[in-house]
């Protein structure tokens, strides 16, 4: 009993004595320099924690953190909701009547996007949607800070399309189809 209460004590002295080794240690700030210096991962030594959101750690090149779309290099080809693992892209199309534009890189855009939604709260920041996407419209972002108050909020809404254009855009692409197939017959 006595050697259990001896180990006791001398374990709880170790512990308080590293825990006030490092409160007395230091208080310097965490310097913010890029992952590739040399002495990276050495200025942990001696510094307690960085001042956020004053101060920032940098952010990787490859990071993945949060989808944007450039809707104007869109085809809407759905390519990027169908390998989504977790089906946090919703995509609505509609087939237009003749070309309406191109992209960035020359690709003609035949559809419209009457919705385009993104639900960051079901993403698993996997990337597949970035790699499959034929014109490079959805990109990760370096944005890795979203705090919201409502879930909701993360549901990002890519589409400017408003219900009546829809509406529009739909009555066009039946009309046109009834007209094809009339002249068909």
């Amino acid at each position: 009993m006595i050697k259990n209460t001896l180990n006791g004590l001398t374990t709880a002295w170790k512990g308080l004595t590293l825990t006030i080794g490092h409160l007395f240690a230091s208080n310097a700030k965490r310097k913010v320099i890029p992952v590739s210096d040399d002495n990276y991962f050495k200025q942990l030594e001696g510094t307690n924690t960085i001042q956020y959101p004053h101060q920032k750690l940098p952010i990787p090149e490859v990071g993945r953190y949060q989808l944007d779309v450039e809707m104007d290099d869109c085809i809407v080809c759905d390519l990027c909701a169908k390998i989504c693992p977790v089906d946090c892209i919703t995509i609505e199309s509609i087939k237009a009547t003749e070309a309406i534009g191109q992209t960035s890189d020359g690709t003609t855009k035949r559809l419209y996007a009457a919705q385009f939604d993104i639900d960051m709260a079901k993403c698993m920041y996997c990337g597949l949607c970035t790699i499959v996407c034929p014109t490079e419209c959805i990109v990760m972002t370096n944005q890795y800070d979203k705090s919201v108050f409502e879930i909701s909020q993360l549901t990002y809404e890519f589409s400017d399309m408003t219900a009546e254009d829809a509406a529009e855009k739909r009555q066009a692409a039946k009309q046109a189809a009834v007209q094809k197939k009339e002249d068909g017959e």
